[in-house]
């Protein structure tokens, strides 16, 4: 039973790790779309609601959507976007107004 050999223990070579390389997600604009049909109020509504805006700045994006005809809702990962866009729709169709949003790559990144 003594016979028994044990094997050598393998050492592993040691390796250099590199600190990972990241990168911020590119970035997105939320840009509302002004129509004819959607009540000023219900816009304020919405500003607040999925874009975390407070009443003041929610009715001066309101009025530059009205006067300018569109305006930055704010600027988001590219899935957020996505989520504020979807957010907005749902409403507005639930609600059975036509507001829209579109996304544009922002170049502030």
């Amino acid at each position: 039973m003594n016979d028994i050999e044990m094997p050598e223990i393998i050492r592993k070579p040691e390796v250099e790790t590199a600190e990972p390389q990241l990168q911020p997600p590119p970035l997105y604009r939320v840009v509302m779309l002004n129509d004819d049909f959607t009540p000023m109020d219900f816009v304020v509504d919405i500003l607040t609601r999925f874009f975390h805006q407070s009443e003041t700045a929610a009715n001066k994006i309101m009025l530059q959507i009205h006067y300018d005809g569109s305006a930055i809702c704010g600027i988001f990962p590219r899935d957020i976007a996505e989520t504020k866009i979807q957010q907005v729709d749902i409403a507005s169709h639930t609600s059975g107004h036509p507001l829209r949003c579109i996304m544009e790559h922002s170049s502030d990144d």
